[in-house]
């Protein structure tokens, strides 16, 4: 293990940074506070350049180092969004706001990427500049796609980009990282059915909606079972299904709302191509008309080759050879650091946040023992890519 004591004596005000993160969360693009909180400290730090407002909130700060010139540019990202969940813990340090927390780390996250800037303004000991990078809007709300709409990777000469996540149930000092596909697309689907409504005792003077949409629960699930190779992974799932409102009238419409999920290209264009069948079809038999909007929301978080190497050898300098797992099968949630590893090549690793709850859990809560191996994670990826 190697965490530098220059690291370590960070932890003290890391840990207070993320408390007080936790305290006030704010949600998608709506981070006034954060956003401030982040900028005051990057100039505190003496970063050589501190821009907000980037893609709606985020702020992006600047850090060039000293040892010899060099244009490259190596770019860490953070999140900093919270989630509509009404917190359950006890904390004293728990959301201040109702109905609001921090329940999937973004406030360690946060707080792991500011000591990270704080260190590397304070040695600079790599040639060429460090761009960390605080995003909105993770959450649903593709904040790291509004960043680079702004310009991101074109304005700070981004050549790579390495962004991290806590992950429960791994061991607070570990990591996990895959080449290839981590995490999985996500789209989302919202499919109005429109029938003729009527008595329940006369089904032959309507036309059923329940039925056309039970049948098209039913055969939405043979995308998965019958024409995606069963090597390759997909996820089709119905989460809300609402019509009607009594038992004596079939109603007039109904509503259908979910996800997909898939670990590649080809896979999403086929289970959308696939969907869109299914639901024509069976609306034409049951004769019920449709309106379906399928959003493709963020792709597959796809870690290139290289670049996975190169982060689980940094990993393994921070935490040890046999604390870096390289094996771990993807996971079928979804991430929008996706769409900066579409710009730029790159790699996302998961952090161990030890033995807590689920992350979007309203007892969640970032394990600050995890503090310092991101931070030392963050400052070697820049002191190791950019070596003079």
């Amino acid at each position: 293990m190697s965490i530098s004591p220059a690291i370590a004596e960070l932890v003290p005000d890391a840990q207070r940074w993320r408390r007080r993160l936790h305290a006030h969360p704010e949600l998608l693009y709506d981070l006034d506070q954060t956003a401030a909180f982040v900028a005051e400290r990057l100039r505190e730090f003496g970063c050589d350049e501190v821009r907000t407002g980037f893609g709606r909130s985020g702020v992006v700060g600047v850090i060039k180092g000293r040892k010899g010139a060099s244009a490259r540019a190596i770019g860490l990202r953070a999140d900093m969004d919270a989630l509509p969940i009404e917190e359950t813990t006890n904390l004293p340090y728990r959301s201040t706001v109702p109905g609001r927390m921090h329940a999937c780390g973004h406030d360690g996250h946060t707080a792991i990427m500011l000591g990270a800037a704080r260190y590397l303004a304070a040695t600079r000991n790599f040639a060429g500049s460090a761009i960390v990078i605080f995003q909105p809007a993770e959450e649903g709300g593709a904040g790291a796609k509004a960043m680079l709409d702004d310009g991101l990777m074109d304005a700070f000469a981004i050549e790579e980009v390495y962004a991290l996540h806590n992950a429960p149930n791994l061991p607070v000092g570990e990591f996990s990282i895959r080449a290839g596909a981590a995490m999985a697309s996500a789209d989302f689907f919202v499919l109005k059915l429109e029938g003729k409504g009527g008595h329940a005792a006369f089904p032959h003077n309507c036309v059923d909606v329940v039925v056309a949409g039970a049948q098209m629960v039913t055969a939405l699930q043979t995308i998965v079972s019958r024409n995606v190779d069963p090597l390759d992974s997909c996820v089709v799932s119905v989460a809300r299904f609402t019509a009607g409102n009594t038992d004596n009238i079939l109603p007039q419409s109904a509503e259908l709302e979910g996800t997909v999920r898939s670990l590649s290209p080809a896979v999403r264009d086929l289970a959308e191509r696939r969907f869109r069948a299914i639901v024509t079809g069976i609306a034409a038999a049951a004769d019920v008309s449709f309106a379906l909007d399928y959003r493709r929301n963020y792709p597959a978080t796809i870690n290139p080759v290289d670049q996975s190497e190169f982060a689980a050898a940094v990993a393994r300098q921070v935490a040890g050879v046999d604390r870096v797992r390289t094996d771990d099968p993807p996971v079928m949630g979804a991430e929008d650091f996706s769409f900066m590893l579409e710009a730029r090549p790159g790699a996302f690793i998961w952090l161990g946040n030890g033995d807590s709850a689920g992350l979007h859990h309203p007892s969640y809560d970032f394990n600050d023992a995890a503090l310092p191996y991101g931070m030392a994670y963050f400052a070697q990826i820049v002191e190791t890519a950019l070596a003079a």
